[in-house]
């Protein structure tokens, strides 16, 4: 699972029959921007669970369902600089 940002929608008009209607995301995992399948109804700003491969084309409907990345889960509250400031100031978990 990865914990991801959500940036901006993607619009695809043309796709394969096997695609259906889902809605596609631009989601910022680290420095790389990846396309992620919405399967919970997020907008940009959220943070974002994230599977992938044979976990993302279950959770996206199918396993025949061709996704490789899929978001399964919208994070409540989470602080991704928390841990930065503890690490930078020699401090342990």
């Amino acid at each position: 699972m990865l914990i991801c940002k959500v940036l901006k929608p993607l619009v695809s008009t043309n796709r394969i029959p096997g695609f259906e209607h889902k809605h596609l995301q631009v989601v910022l995992d680290g420095s790389t921007q990846k396309v992620a399948v919405d399967a919970v109804g997020c907008i940009p700003g959220d943070w974002v669970i994230c599977v992938g491969s044979s976990a993302a084309r279950e959770a996206a409907g199918s396993k025949s369902y061709p996704s490789d990345l899929t978001i399964v889960g919208i994070i409540d509250h989470w602080d991704p600089d928390a841990g930065k400031a503890q690490a930078s100031s020699g401090g342990t978990n």
